[in-house]
């Protein structure tokens, strides 16, 4: 997959980057070719070799359609959660990592559920506010809004299934 200057695209378990430049470096004698990001959550700025992109699984925006799906997700009764905490954690951190929509969607669903029961770890809780943060700023680019209004949108379909998003760390 070839992205463009300018173009977002998601950094899985990071959130949303913009392309800022396109670059070669000598690496062993062998050039490389690099994405230069801008992650808009801290603007820090990452080197991803075009050999990696794959791997690292750097996509485009998420489209209307998909979007569509994650928030009847959000909205609709319960979802699948592990009840040991090593298993729990594992399997939500492959799900960060893997860097779909909707895999950050059931990772937020299944800890606000199980946070209505009991209290979260520290570990938990910043799982929590990172797919919390990845959903909002992925919304609100791929569909042209605002972080507030993306953010309501968020809570009204998590209020259908008796769920409110938490207030950042």
């Amino acid at each position: 997959m070839t992205f463009q200057v300018g173009e977002k695209v998601v950094y899985p378990n990071h959130g949303v980057a913009t392309i800022e430049n396109i670059s070669s470096r000598a690496f062993a004698g062998q050039f490389e070719r690099f994405y230069l990001l801008r992650l808009t959550y801290n603007s820090l700025t990452v080197m991803v070799p075009f050999s990696h992109v794959e791997e690292l699984r750097l996509r485009k925006l998420t489209r209307n359609g998909e979007v569509a799906r994650v928030m009847d997700f959000l909205s609709e009764g319960r979802c699948r959660r592990y009840l040991d905490w090593k298993d729990r954690f594992k399997e939500n951190t492959e799900r960060m990592r893997d860097g779909s929509l909707l895999g950050v969607a059931e990772v937020l669903k299944s800890l606000l559920i199980l946070q209505a029961e009991k209290p979260l770890s520290f570990r938990e809780k910043k799982m929590l506010d990172r797919a919390r943060h990845m959903l909002i700023t992925e919304l609100s680019t791929s569909r042209g809004l605002k972080e507030d209004h993306a953010r309501t949108m968020l809570d009204q379909a998590l209020a259908k299934a008796q769920l409110h998003l938490p207030e950042p760390l």
